[in-house]
């Protein structure tokens, strides 16, 4: 490239550099407590930095490929360390060594193609060590678990490489609860491998091939109490006899899981379980028979051999060719010392009758998620079936009718427990049989929508949860627990219903709430379980709840599952937390208070308006309506008098004596308006004053002591301040008959008391040399 060329793409390089960023370094996530979380983070190394405070650390799925020995020399205080599903292939040998605390190491799914010891050997305290699907060979050169005096729990192998298990790989391990053993590629056993081990509580062994199971099988006799067979094709194992030295065989529950089996092979396993005496505990899980049942009938001392096995248990079994199974004839002889039998999940859909009949100590039987029906299941339960049989699970299987599946286990006499749960049942019949000690029956998640006398009365445990029920009226007098969750009842069962009730789980309903008294019902109830209800958190529910602890002793889901749906502000709170207003909790109270505040501001009102004048400003408010509808103005041709003139009756004789002589027979005469001689009779009395001064061009008052008192004055003088105010006129002539301050007018009346304070009235003088100024003053001014 030419020199040029180079110096472009270094600048545009370094130019680019700002503006792409460095990548986000991946960060771990820890608590106060020192649980540090760094899951899937694209770690690449263990993080640097880690103090003596850290205590869990997890580093799974990540990219870490090198554990150095200075990584975690400062976490003194480590108790589990998880580096599972990163690409691990080298440990220093001492980055372990200060991790004396360790209790939990998981190393599965990683590179590491070879274990060493002393990687181990500072981990005194481990318990649990897991180092799963690795690709190395072997165990180490030397004995890896030897200083660990704890370790409870160890898992090695892996699916492809493991392939050699020798004496020395375990040697020093004293007890485990657990181990499992990846051993699908397993290749070569040296005798004794395992049997190095005094005691393993349980022995989970992978073995895709049975070659070596026969090898394997004399050293876990004796040491071995569990012992799980994981996803071995046993289709072609022959069993070819074992050289058992130990003389106490420990294992007393064998489990088949993900193995293939036939019919031949079948018989096999049993010759090889007779080599165990002390089994009690059969089971099969997710396994495959390539048959039809046809099983070769053992001879007597095999039959005396498996005889103390108790426990059948069969989980998910495919048979290819189920419905060409046989009766089962042959294994009669295994069958007739059980009593505890498990056949779920596999496709059943009948018991022959004769096989039921051997089931003579049969005391639980569990024949769940299977295809029995009602025909099926008669023949089942025919005449001396299963004589000692106590509990009978059906859950999820083809019945419909309750009435026939009552009459058909009548031949139960020992029944005490039926559970036939997830059936589909709908309607209940009014009346139905069951076996008379029945004591205990499931009918969850069987659709029914309500219960009836059906239901037998000697049941003392009922569980009816997840159906359609809206109510509960069944009296049930030896009943002591009562399941009857995620239905629709809104209210508590009756207590008189249930005497004997101690046990209630009402969640998940529509109850709303419930009281004191119905709870104080319930004598006997230790735990009623009400939780997940749409509660309406009242002031009532909330002091029932909150104010009485005992109360809550009673709830075992109390507090988290008892939170309010209404009112809407305190919707989604625990009810223990929820607070309502004092206005919410006393309303009688409250309205009391309101009435009470109501009552005062009227009586306040109404001193106020007495005070204030308040009738008078109604009454002037309908005066001026009335106003409204006349003309604003009379017209000229309208006035017919000089003067209205407005007094008081005790003043009568003065106006009609003295003032209307001098004013109508003076020259030219004055028209005066007296309401005695000039009203309309029978018009209103207000229209009358109102008319009269529209139609006067003046409004002469006559103001005295008695005056001030008149209340027909006070209209005149009220009507005469709307004139004032109103059309904005000098239409008022004050006469004062006798000396009065200015203070007795009305202070409402503050356009006539401004005209007193701004201009001369007439007073009526006391000498009769006056008379004559006076009356020549009031012409004038009527005149004006």
């Amino acid at each position: 490239m030419p020199p040029a060329l180079w110096t472009v793409w270094a600048l545009g390089a370094i130019v680019s550099l700002p503006t792409e960023g460095a990548p986000d370094l991946p960060s771990l996530s820890c608590d106060p407590a020192g649980i540090c979380d760094g899951r899937s983070r694209s770690f690449q190394s263990i993080p640097s930095g880690l103090m003596a405070t850290v205590k869990s650390l997890d580093l799974s799925n990540n990219e870490i490929t090198y554990i150095r020995d200075s990584d975690l020399h400062r976490c003194v205080h480590l108790r589990a360390l998880m580096l599972m599903s990163n690409g691990i292939d080298t440990i220093d040998e001492d980055s372990f060594s200060s991790l004396g605390s360790l209790e939990h190491l998981d190393l599965s799914n990683n590179h590491l193609s070879h274990l060493s010891a002393a990687w181990f050997r500072p981990l005194s305290s481990l318990k649990f060590l897991n180092l799963l699907e690795n690709p190395y060979r072997t165990l180490g050169e030397t004995s890896l678990f030897s200083h660990l005096p704890h370790l409870r729990i160890l898992k090695v192998g892996s699916l492809y490489a493991f392939a050699n298990i020798r004496r020395m790989d375990f040697a020093g391990v004293r007890s485990l609860e657990e181990l499992e053993i990846d051993g699908s590629n397993l290749q070569s056993y040296e005798p004794r491998g395992l049997g190095s081990i005094p005691n393993v509580s349980r022995l989970v062994l992978h073995l895709r091939q049975p070659t070596l199971l026969l090898k394997l099988f004399p050293d876990l006799l004796s040491s071995v109490e569990c012992l799980e067979l994981r996803e071995t094709d046993l289709e072609d194992f022959r069993f070819s006899g074992l050289s058992v030295t130990e003389p106490n065989p420990r294992i007393t529950r064998f489990i088949f899981r993900s193995v293939k089996i036939t019919d031949e092979s079948c018989n096999e396993i049993l010759k090889l379980l007779a080599y165990v005496p002390e089994l009690l505990d059969l089971e099969f899980d997710d396994c495959t028979l390539n048959g039809v049942g046809d099983f070769e009938v053992p001879d007597r001392d095999l039959s005396q051999d498996l005889g103390k096995v108790e426990t059948l248990t069969i989980r998910r079994l495919h048979i290819p060719k189920f419905y060409l199974f046989y009766d089962l004839s042959t294994i009669y002889s295994l069958s007739e010392r059980v009593k505890r039998v498990t056949v779920e999940n596999s496709k059943v859909f009948l018991v022959p009758c004769s096989f039921s009949q051997h089931l003579k100590s049969l005391e639980y039987l569990d024949l769940s998620e299977n295809l029995m029906v009602e025909e099926y299941l008669k023949n089942s339960a025919c005449e001396k079936a299963w004589p000692s049989l106590q509990t009978l699970i059906l859950r999820q299987n083809h019945l419909t009718s309750l009435e026939k599946t009552g009459e058909t286990l009548l031949t139960l006499k020992n029944l005490t427990d039926l559970d036939i749960s997830k059936n589909t049942f709908h309607a209940m019949p009014d009346t139905c049989q069951w076996p008379e000690r029945l004591r205990r029956l499931n009918l969850s998640s069987t659709r029914i929508h309500s219960l009836t006398y059906c239901i037998p009365q000697t049941l003392e445990i009922l569980d009816v949860s997840n159906n359609n029920l809206n109510v509960f009226s069944l009296t049930l007098p030896r009943l002591k627990e009562l399941y009857i969750s995620r239905n629709m009842l809104k209210t508590l069962p009756g207590a008189s219903l249930l005497p004997m009730l101690l046990v209630m789980k009402i969640s998940r309903n529509s109850i709303n709430t419930f009281s004191k008294e119905q709870l104080e019902s319930f004598q006997k109830v230790t735990a009623l379980e009400a939780g997940g209800n749409n509660f309406i958190c009242s002031c009532d529910f909330l002091s029932l709840t909150q104010e009485q602890p005992a109360l809550t002793r009673v709830l075992p889901d109390w507090p988290e599952s008892y939170l309010c749906d209404s009112p809407s502000h305190v919707r989604g709170q625990q009810v223990q937390d929820a607070r309502l207003s004092v206005s919410e909790c006393h309303r009688a109270a409250v309205v009391s208070g309101v009435c009470c505040a109501l009552l005062l501001l009227t009586l306040l009102a109404v001193v106020l308006c007495r005070h204030f004048h308040g009738l008078w400003y109604l009454k002037m408010t309908w005066a001026w309506l009335q106003a409204k509808r006349k003309p604003r103005k009379a017209a000229c041709r309208d006035v017919c008098y000089d003067a209205f003139v407005s007094y008081s009756e005790h003043d009568s004789y003065w106006v009609e004596n003295l003032l209307v002589q001098e004013l109508e027979n003076s020259d030219p005469p004055f028209r005066l308006c007296l309401h005695k001689r000039d009203f309309v009779p029978g018009k209103w009395i207000i229209d009358n004053i109102i008319d009269c001064i529209e139609k006067s061009r003046k409004t002469v008052f006559v103001l005295s002591q008695n005056f001030v008192k008149s209340e027909w004055c006070k209209y005149e003088l009220d009507f005469s301040h709307f004139r004032l105010f109103d059309e904005n006129n000098d239409a008022a002539i004050l006469v004062l008959l006798e000396p009065i301050e200015k203070k007795a007018i009305p202070q409402r009346f503050c356009k006539l008391r401004k005209i007193m304070n701004t201009r001369t009235y007439l007073e009526w003088p006391t000498e009769e040399a006056e008379h004559a100024g006076f009356w020549g003053n009031l012409r004038a001014a009527i005149k004006s």
